[in-house]
């Protein structure tokens, strides 16, 4: 049976790439069914469900949720979007239906089942997103085809936006391709002209897809004083006088914070500073036109804001504050609509007491909240109280998320506008929940709460290659990221169906127990690392997986194509836990030469089998999370 496509903007790229999908997807899906092989054709119309003459996006369609019509029968119909990127939501929304099962970035782990007659093309359905942020941000260590990878994973799952970190995300993939954390690769050749040749085809594919770019963030000051940031090393020369004179004052003196640009605040209250500052935003805005979110936040450090007479004598917000507004004005005057996220992270938790946004509409609102707990999910309630008292250079993050929230409800008492949250379950926390089920169903509940927390988004900050024993955090961050209402429970089943065929029930089982085991915060540095209860509970996980691992070996031997990499993942992941949760053990009972060896251990088997298992786990976060927060 051919697939014949009618594609109503057949010059616009997104509707191409859609296409292309659409005819990739169907080939495959032929190979599986005896449906697909008969005689005829099968039509499918591609078009706007606004039906207008152009493609181009306005503002208001850049600012409504995206939504798509789905209306198929055994002959063909129709899939239709309010925007490009939509449509190809939309199409992917439709393959799955047919059977196309998007589990984890890569095509290589795709599962397509065979379509039981025709009659399982059809399809009615019409969807708006409930939140117009739904995206990843750039984290750990990352070669372009990791990155590529994720890109295209991200439309399938029903996301529309990705962050690449800084103004060349350099970092992340240096870290891979010079293989920080692991001595037994070789480093590879990598520098910012390559970085910037990756970037170029990261956004290119981006732009194939639809979705929308935000870049930045961290790096404005260090770029102020000369000192271009892209990562969070120390600084290669000393600084001038006249750069040292914009650094913050702290105990009467000025300089790099630590030694590292990307760290170090500025004297904020300093007009020369002002001017610097909103020059940069400025030039960067006009001279990438691209860019659909500009992040324009202060240094990536806290308890190191400037401390001269002037500076002291307001909140570090106000001055953000005043620094975005003078911003606005220029971008204003060189005719940029570019849109400005603004940052409630450290110092910045505290709203400003004096200065308020002269233009709302260009800016959103970004909640971060880095230090709280993944225990648990947000709790909706009338009040939350008050903001602890600000003291400058001694202040403590929340990690309680009652907490939390009072600083987010103090700033949406003065903000009214365009708002998400930037989150990072999967940024170091997911290390610390070994059968993820956990893990995702306090994403998703969070995510279920993000309209009654007055947000329209989150934006995951994380790594890419967290998909170890596999993706259904990321899974289920997506499905209910577009919808909040998809039962949580059936989404897990419809994962583990898919990833581990008739035995899907039984590992969802074994990755939950294992789950209850776990603790994030415990991983994460949070509370004391003398802990009985840890302790006890990593003895019964060593237990329980030694006694799972022959039902895992038996199918890893046993499993159709499709399915095998999971149950290969999943044997690696069982010694994976054995291993990190004896050191673990030791680490809780309070014997830190015993727990040494097994996290040296741990590491040097991670090490030798990177290549191998690249694609699930990131070595090079896994051991920096382990000795900087964990305590090994």
């Amino acid at each position: 049976m051919e697939l014949i496509i009618d594609n109503a903007y057949q010059n616009h790229e997104v509707f191409q790439f859609a296409e292309k999908e659409l005819k990739d997807y169907w080939k495959k899906m032929q190979e599986k069914s005896d449906a697909l092989q008969l005689q005829g054709s099968y039509r499918l119309r591609l078009e706007l469900a606004a039906g207008g003459e152009s493609c181009h996006e306005t503002e208001q369609s850049t600012m409504a949720p995206d939504g798509y019509v789905i209306d198929t029968g055994e002959q063909g119909g129709v899939i239709a979007g309010n925007s490009p990127c939509s449509v190809l939501i939309g199409v992917y929304s439709w393959l799955q239906s047919a059977g196309c099962h998007f589990l984890r970035p890569g095509k290589k782990y795709e599962v397509i089942e065979p379509l039981s007659g025709l009659d399982a093309l059809s399809m009615t359905e019409k969807k708006t997103a409930s939140l117009r942020h739904r995206g990843v941000c750039i984290e750990g260590a990352d070669s372009l085809e990791n990155i590529l990878d994720f890109i295209d994973w991200l439309p399938k799952m029903g996301y529309n936006s990705f962050f690449l970190q800084f103004k060349l995300p350099y970092t992340f993939m240096a870290r891979w391709y010079h293989h920080e954390n692991n001595p037994l690769l070789p480093e590879e050749e990598f520098n910012m002209d390559r970085a910037e040749a990756y970037t170029e085809t990261v956004r290119r594919e981006m732009k194939r897809r639809g979705l929308k770019l935000h870049q930045v963030g961290h790096g404005w000051t260090g770029d102020v004083i000369g000192f271009p940031a892209v990562e969070w090393k120390p600084a290669s020369r000393n600084p001038t006088g006249e750069e040292t004179g914009m650094m913050a004052q702290l105990n009467g003196t000025r300089a790099l914070f630590h030694g590292i640009p990307m760290n170090t605040n500025l004297c904020y209250s300093d007009e020369t500073v002002m001017k610097a500052f909103t020059d940069q935003i400025v030039r960067y805005a006009v001279q990438n036109p691209d860019i659909d979110y500009l992040h324009v936040w202060l240094a990536d450090e806290y308890n190191n804001v400037c401390e001269c007479d002037s500076c002291k004598m307001e909140l570090p917000s106000d001055q953000y504050v005043r620094i975005l507004n003078l911003a606005d004005q220029k971008l204003t005057e060189a005719g940029s609509t570019m849109r400005i996220v603004f940052l409630l992270y450290q110092e910045l938790l505290w709203p400003p007491q004096k200065e308020r946004f002269q233009n709302p509409d260009r800016f959103v609102l970004m909640f971060a909240p880095i230090s709280r707990t993944f225990e648990e999910s947000y709790q909706i309630r009338p009040e939350y109280g008050a903001v602890m008292p600000y003291r400058r250079n001694e202040i403590r993050l929340p990690v309680d998320l009652n907490e939390n929230m009072a600083f987010l409800r103090a700033w949406q008492e003065i903000f009214h506008g365009d708002s998400f949250v930037y989150d990072y379950p999967l940024g170091r926390a997911h290390y610390g929940d070994f059968g993820y089920v956990r893990l995702a169903e306090v994403i998703g509940h969070d995510i279920e709460r993000l309209g009654d927390m007055g947000l329209n988004g989150y934006i995951s900050c994380q790594e890419l290659r967290a998909a170890l024993p596999n993706a259904l955090p990321n899974y289920i961050m997506g499905k209910k990221l577009f919808d909040p209402f998809l039962s949580e429970e059936r989404l897990e089943k419809e994962y583990f169906s898919a990833a581990y065929g008739l035995e899907g029930e039984r590992v969802r089982e074994y990755l939950k127990a294992v789950s209850a085991l776990c603790s994030c915060d415990y991983f994460n540095g949070k509370g004391p690392r003398e802990n009985r209860v840890v302790a006890d509970r990593m003895a019964t996980l060593e237990k329980m997986a030694h006694e799972f691992l022959p039902f895992i070996q038996e199918h890893a031997k046993s499993c159709g194509e499709e399915n095998r990499s999971y149950w290969i993942h999943l044997e690696f992941h069982s010694e994976y836990i054995r291993r990190l949760g004896k050191a673990l053990f030791y680490l809780a009972a309070g014997e830190r030469e015993e727990a040494g060896k097994y996290w040296s251990e741990f590491c040097t088997f991670l090490q030798q089998h990177e290549i191998e298992f690249q694609e699930c786990v990131d070595v090079y976060r896994v051991i920096e999370v382990g000795q900087h927060y964990t305590g090994f």
